[in-house]
């Protein structure tokens, strides 16, 4: 099967320290990440989950950690085949009073991110809305009303 990616980039009137925070403190994602805590000591080698309600729903290990600049993870994709693992990387730029946040997630399988009846399904669906309630509980301390 063909391996695929796709990145996203918001700006984000932040700075390095807090978006650094919110990617990697569970007391953030937990608020923007729909209720999700991410968990790791953040080495490299180490690993990291993503929880919801005690259940691990992703899971995988921490390839690069440049604290304020740069994290790449593992990222566990489970389907019928069973699990295998992709690759998420954020990558922090500061841009004066703005941080530029481009997130890649990547060796993905054209299944992952499928088109049905017009409408994206899978990871290509959840990562904008993710960001989108980040962007807006850094510059308002509120996440976006539920839709």
């Amino acid at each position: 099967m063909n391996k695929t990616s796709f990145a996203y980039t918001t700006y984000i009137a932040t700075t390095p320290e807090k978006l650094w925070a919110a990617i990697t403190n569970s007391e953030f994602t937990k608020q923007y990440f729909f209720g999700r805590e991410i968990v790791s000591d953040w080495q490299v080698g180490s690993g990291f989950k993503l929880t919801s309600k005690d259940k691990v729903e992703h899971h995988g290990e921490v390839l690069v950690c440049e604290p304020y600049r740069l994290l790449t993870v593992t990222w566990s994709v489970k389907d019928v085949e069973g699990e295998r693992f992709s690759k998420v990387t954020y990558e922090l730029t500061p841009m004066n009073a703005t941080m530029k946040l481009t997130l890649r997630h990547e060796d993905l399988l054209e299944k992952d991110i499928r088109k049905d009846e017009g409408k994206i399904e899978g990871f290509n669906n959840g990562w904008p809305v993710i960001l989108s309630n980040l962007k807006s509980l850094l510059e308002t301390g509120k996440t976006l009303p539920a839709f």
